[in-house]
């Protein structure tokens, strides 16, 4: 466990030793007596052989997370500026995408861009068009992130990266959560102002899908070099025996602002400075002030700097706060080593490296984890530009090696065919709420109208009224057909039906996010339409056509809008009742369940589409035999969910 020094503004810690700081760097704060220009806003510290330099924001928030190793690393949490860079990327590279398989189909058949053909083969490019679009919208996020440790194209180029609350990268359960929730962060109309104002108003900078989630959008910069010093003729830790370093951190981290920007200061302004900083540092400058104020501050920088290099302890430093340079002087050669591996270790894999090669790098990646801690407790309430490099180093190590298990063709077929029923099992009660909600409207809906069959003017669309009418027509004529089915639409038709069906799965689920309350709409509202096709039909004398249309494909997909609506019930649930779990915990122990109910949902829902883009519409086939594909779904749906019994275990 954790916790953040009180001068870091930081809340406190929970169960799981997460705490988030929203931290001023010491470095960055203009002391006084020094001229709080822009400059100011930029700590650097120089040594003979090497230079890092730390940019922030006078204001950098990070959450600190403690590792297997019992190690505190801090992430630095995505700017929205940064976020909205890489989004627009990633817009860029999918409207790319989408224009060149537009170019790609219209080769086959007679494809044109309005979708208008007769020709078998436009009829499946389009359909084709369709599904890489549902692709693209919903796919496009969660497989990079999913696949690639929590980056998208976009997020690698501008070096952000998602993980999870406990520092471990992103699987595919959360990259799933917090992509589905988009639907809800993008309103209005993809202008993202939803998730914008949430990352904005959130202490961790997390929109409602990171929320939903239990994620976090962190930014990955490592610093060029850690500070080396020029190597010392005896080692760094009898040379610190010897050398004395007189000024105190305070004093120096003065002085050194000073010295690097005295170029950028008017002529006045800098003799006046270094006349204030001379009367500060008498003590340790001594008889050196005589003649050139200014050369005697450089040089007594130039000593000071040389001394911490050394592995010397400031003045005034005592127990462990003495350590801190000596352990930069001593390890930051190995450091710099480890810093050279990692980025080719990034770039290729951990798959690169043989068995001792991998062994090396985590025998490594634990020294360091060590040096961290030790430097963490010498620095204790300041955040030097060493210990800001050291974490980089340190937390980018422990993201690549705690990555996702390789997904498995075993691991997928047991997800669908074991997971997902039993989460469905698991959850009937928000299921059965569900149910209500969308087969109560449809019940009362479908009754008022059959009694009062004006209603259905209120409620349809003119368009439905028509088509109803010309099946009063057909039904005469003894057609059976509930729409116009030209065959050779059927590929198109199918691709569209399964991804708008999947959308709306997706929207129930999403909406849970509101505690809720969009759920219960989109439910009622989704059965009101549903009752006042039904009622408007049976009004007529017509109801056989609509039932068996709705037959082959129903079952499939009126129950997968129920686990979907349940699904958004437990988001909602993690909210409102969390029981003794935080409800940041209930909320995305609840989401990792309700994306099984989702998952399950868009399975049914390939099927359904299916059934109904090549079968519900089909006048060839028989009410009788439309009928018995109902019944047979059913049955299919009830194996599905059927508990088989676990093996015993093998004594």
């Amino acid at each position: 466990m954790h916790d953040c020094d009180p001068k870091r503004n930081c809340n406190a810690t929970n169960n799981r030793g997460i705490a988030l700081c929203g931290r001023r760097n010491p470095a960055l704060i203009p002391p006084a007596g020094l001229d709080t220009n822009p400059l100011a806003a930029i700590g650097s510290l120089q040594y003979a052989s090497g230079t890092m330099q730390v940019k922030a924001t006078s204001l950098a928030q990070t959450v600190d997370v403690e590792t297997p190793e019992l190690v505190v690393l801090s992430y630095t949490i995505a700017g929205v500026g940064s976020r909205a860079s890489a989004a627009m990327l990633d817009y860029l590279i999918c409207i790319v995408s989408f224009i060149a398989l537009i170019v790609a189909v219209m080769q086959f058949g007679s494809v044109n861009v309005l979708g208008l053909s007769t020709d078998v083969s436009a009829a499946w490019a389009l359909a084709v068009i369709g599904l890489f679009q549902f692709a693209v919208l919903w796919l496009y996020y969660v497989l990079f992130e999913a696949l690639m440790d929590g980056q998208t194209p976009g997020k690698r180029i501008m070096h952000l990266r998602v993980v999870r609350d406990g520092g471990l990268a992103v699987n595919f359960e959360a990259s799933a959560i917090r992509n589905l929730v988009r639907i809800v962060d993008m309103q209005p109309a993809f202008l993202y102002a939803i998730g914008m104002v949430s990352a904005v108003a959130n202490p961790r900078g997390k929109r409602l899908g990171d929320v939903a989630a239990g994620t976090l959008v962190v930014k990955e910069d490592l610093t060029s070099q850690p500070m080396v010093a020029p190597a010392p003729r005896r080692s760094p830790a009898s040379e610190a025996l010897t050398v004395t370093a007189h000024l105190t951190e305070e004093q120096y981290a003065l002085l050194d602002r000073f010295v690097q920007r005295r170029m950028d200061l008017e002529p006045a302004r800098r003799n006046e400075l270094a006349a204030n900083l001379v009367e500060r540092l008498k003590e340790a400058l001594g008889d050196d002030t005589t003649h050139a104020p200014l050369n005697a501050l450089v040089r007594l920088h130039a000593t000071e700097q040389s001394a911490r290099a050394r592995g010397a302890a400031s003045r005034h430093d005592r127990g462990a706060a003495r350590e801190r340079h000596a352990i930069v002087a001593i390890n930051a050669p190995r450091w710099t080593a480890f810093a050279n591996r990692l980025k080719t270790v990034q770039g290729q894999g951990l798959k690169s490296l043989d068995e001792n090669g991998v062994r090396e790098f985590v025998q490594e990646y634990r020294e360091l984890t060590s040096d961290l801690a030790r430097l963490r407790t010498a620095t204790r309430g300041t955040e030097p530009a060493e210990l800001f490099y050291l974490n980089r180093l340190v937390a980018s190590a422990h993201s690549l090696l705690y990555r996702r298990r390789t997904v498995t063709l075993t691991r997928v077929v047991q997800f669908l065919f074991v997971d997902v029923p039993a989460e469905i099992r698991a959850s009937v009660v928000p299921i059965s709420l569900a149910t209500a909600l969308l087969f109560v409207p449809v019940l009362i809906t479908s009754l008022s109208v059959v009694r009062k069959p004006t209603l259905a003017t209120v409620l349809l669309p003119p368009g439905m009224m028509a088509r109803a009418d010309s099946g009063v027509a057909r039904s005469k004529s003894g057609n059976t057909e509930y729409i116009t089915d030209p065959q050779v639409l059927r590929p198109m038709m199918a691709s569209r039906i399964i991804t708008n069906n999947v959308q709306v799965t997706f929207m129930a689920f999403a909406l849970g996010i509101s505690a809720g309350v969009l759920t219960v709409w989109l439910l009622i509202t989704n059965g009101i339409n549903i009752g006042a096709v039904i009622g408007l039909y049976l009004s007529k004398d017509i109801g056989h056509l609509v039932f068996g249309f709705m037959a082959p494909h129903g079952v499939l997909e009126l129950s997968a809008i129920v686990i979907s609506g349940g699904a958004g019930f437990l988001l909602a649930a993690g909210m409102l009742i969390p029981g003794e779990r935080t409800r940041r915990t209930a909320l995305a122990e609840n989401g990792r369940r309700a994306v099984r109910l989702v998952a399950g949902s868009a399975f049914l829902l390939l099927f359904a589409g299916t059934l109904e883009g090549f079968v519900s519409p089909n006048a060839n086939i028989s009410l009788a035999a439309k009928f018995a594909v109902s019944a047979a779904s059913a049955v299919v749906l009830a194996l599905y969910l059927y508990k088989r019994p676990t093996a015993p275990l093998d004594s």
